[in-house]
Formats: structure tokens, C-alpha cells, sequence
């Protein structure tokens, strides 16, 4: 709901809005992802970078998408959505959906060009942890910051 975005973001301030989208590969699409609502249950047509950058319009702080082909695979983000909507909104973008090894961490941030990362299952079930994650990237060059709120990565 746009008008509800532009209201929130005119209440809190950008930087207190993330827009979260749960996107699927779809060909027929310009950016060949489309936007899924309802957990991820149903199509809406709309192509998740244009979506992005809708939002972005409206104001929003933050990107977080997520890509049903990844999610919980372990296999990796899915780079193509998450550089292609940091690409073109130049909003800090969230990688999420996929982690399993360190390395699709710094492929977030190297490859896919997102600011912060997201992973769940890797760390619920103990495979590493975040300061696993933390070291990775620094070792690679990546620093990471923390931040009033939460945690970033700038690259170095």
C-alpha cells in the first residue's frame, strides 16, 4: 500500500522503513523477478526492481529482498535480485534468503552489492557464527560496523 509506506515514512523518517520483498524468478518480467505477497503465496504481476524503486520514491531507508528460488536452500543468495535492486535504487539493500557458507555472505556484499546481510538457519542451527561471519568479511576486506540498532558492513 504506497499511501501507507509514504505515511510511515513521513511519521518515523526514512530510516526506520525497510520494505521487504518476497520475489520469484519470472522471465516475463523486465527484471526477470516478479513480486510475490502472502508469504510468498501469491503473484502480483509486479516486477521486484521496479517495485524497489517505487518504494524507493516514496522514501523508504532500506531494501530486504528475498528470493523464494533461495530461501532456506543454503545454496546462496540469489545475487541477481539483490545487486540489480541495490543497483537501482542506491538504497542500502539487505541480502537475505540462502546463506550456507561464509562465502555467500561476502558474495552479498562483493557480488551482489548489498550493505547488510541476513542469515537464519546457518546460525539457529549453529553451522557458524555471527562473529564466524564477522571475521569472514573482515579477512576479505570488509569491515564491519556496528550500528545504534543493529549491525552494517561498509567495504574498505
Amino acid at each position: 500500500d504506497p499511501a501507507m509506506v509514504k505515511q510511515a515514512v513521513g511519521e518515523f523518517g526514512a530510516s526506520t522503513i525497510v520494505i521487504a520483498i518476497d520475489a520469484d524468478a519470472n522471465d516475463a518480467c523486465p527484471s526477470s523477478r516478479e513480486v510475490f505477497i502472502d508469504g510468498g503465496r501469491t503473484a502480483t504481476g509486479k516486477d521486484a526492481v521496479e517495485f524497489a524503486k517505487e518504494m524507493a520514491g516514496l522514501g523508504v531507508g532500506q531494501i530486504l529482498p528475498t528470493s523464494k528460488a533461495t530461501d532456506g536452500t543454503k545454496a546462496g543468495f540469489d545475487l541477481h535480485l539483490t545487486r540489480a535492486i541495490a543497483d537501482a535504487t542506491g538504497l542500502p539493500v539487505i541480502a537475505s534468503g540462502g546463506a550456507g557458507t561464509l562465502n555467500h555472505f561476502l558474495e552479498a556484499v562483493t557480488e551482489g552489492h548489498a550493505q547488510a546481510v541476513l542469515g537464519a538457519s546457518v546460525f539457529h542451527f549453529g553451522i557458524f557464527t555471527i562473529g564466524q561471519v564477522k571475521e569472514h568479511l573482515g579477512k576479505h576486506g570488509i569491515e564491519v560496523v556496528a550500528k545504534r540498532g543493529g549491525s552494517g558492513i561498509n567495504e574498505s
